[in-house]
């Protein structure tokens, strides 16, 4: 917007208002602009991501607009990734392959406030035709932070969004990504999934399951329901789900977020299950006073009752079928801080 005003009056815009696609608007400042021809300009803004986890806060973002020869009496809005940004090379994301990787929304947003300064600085013109460059610097390195290279969107990052807002602490750069990972694995003609908290939980995952492509891998981080449900309306015939016990306690509780801040952990539970499950007075209320979730399984281990680790398998098990429902065949598996495995279910001969 700051570049087509330019190109049209002159103006290096401080700030530009955005309309955006749910109604309202936001204003946005603009870092710099400059001209590049008399048809041609270049203008940056700097991203605030807020308090939203983002690996681009602070990254600059360019946009270059170039004005098209006079053609047929139609409009015309070309919108391309230059450095940085991403091209998508697998099937299965909102844009196909060999397109940069710009969501429809974002996408949908560019052509409709340009339209909007094209009709105040030509009121009187012809059809709006331009070709419009999106690029970011340093977009390549930092993509080596993101799974972009796990969905088949190499050489930079991507341009995404839904609303034109990011909400404070609503993640949701973090959802998006697990539902690209899901989609790209179907259309990677994958039944299977495996779902994992974080990278190291996935490198178990991965030799778990060693010959699944790395496609059929999802990290969800804290988003146990959100991606339970999201690969049941996918219809996946199976999926997995590594954890660490301490993440395992968590969702073994059901809950649909187990991030600390909002789901701290709570071993009265765990200790309550053991109850129920015969272990003696003892070990309950050892296991009630541990601090953390690494305390409570050295407890089972020292007093020989790692066994009762089936008790958080179970309920891990219940809470993922409630999350996913009837649909596809569900396996878990606990993992020790040390890598090993210390439960997998569903058991073939259920214990006492």
């Amino acid at each position: 917007m700051a570049a087509l005003d330019f190109l049209l009056a002159g103006r290096a815009s401080e700030k530009v208002r955005i309309e955006l696609p749910l109604g309202g608007d936001l204003t946005v400042t603009v870092n710099r602009v400059r001209s590049e021809s008399d048809r041609e300009a270049v203008a940056v803004v700097v991203k605030d991501a807020g308090d939203d986890p983002d690996v681009t806060n602070r990254a600059e973002i360019q946009a270059r607009v170039t004005l098209m020869p006079d053609g047929p009496d139609l409009e015309t809005i070309v919108i391309q990734g230059g450095a940085g940004v991403g091209r998508v090379t697998r099937p299965g994301l909102a844009v196909p392959p060999g397109e940069a990787a710009i969501n429809p929304t974002p996408r949908q947003m560019i052509a409709e406030n340009l339209r909007r300064i094209w009709r105040d600085g030509r009121p009187n013109g012809g059809p709006l035709r331009v070709e419009v460059e999106i690029s970011v610097p340093q977009g390549e390195k930092l993509a080596r932070r993101t799974l972009n290279a796990r969905l088949g969107i190499v050489g930079g990052i991507s341009i995404l969004g839904t609303t034109g807002l990011v909400k404070p602490f609503s993640h949701e750069a973090y959802t998006a990504t697990i539902e690209a990972g899901l989609d790209v694995a179907r259309a990677g003609g994958l039944d299977e999934v495996v779902l994992t908290t974080d990278g190291k939980s996935e490198k178990a995952a991965m030799r778990i399951r060693p010959h699944l492509p790395e496609l059929g891998f999802v990290q969800i981080a804290d988003y146990f329901g959100f991606a339970l449900r999201e690969t049941a309306a996918r219809r996946f015939g199976k999926v997995g789900l590594v954890s660490f016990f301490g993440k395992a306690v968590k969702q073994a509780q059901g809950l649909e977020y187990t991030h600390a801040h909002k789901a701290p952990l709570d071993l009265s539970r765990l200790s309550g299950w053991l109850d129920e499950a015969g272990a003696g007075p003892a070990l309950v209320e050892e296991v009630a006073s541990a601090n953390t979730a690494r305390q409570a399984l050295d407890i089972l281990r020292g007093s020989g009752a790692l066994v009762l680790v089936r008790v958080v398998g179970r309920r891990m098990l219940d809470s993922c079928r409630g999350f996913a429902g009837p649909g596809p065949e569900i396996w878990v598996k606990i993992m020790d801080y040390d890598m090993t495995v210390i439960y997998e279910g569903p058991e073939e001969k259920e214990q006492v």
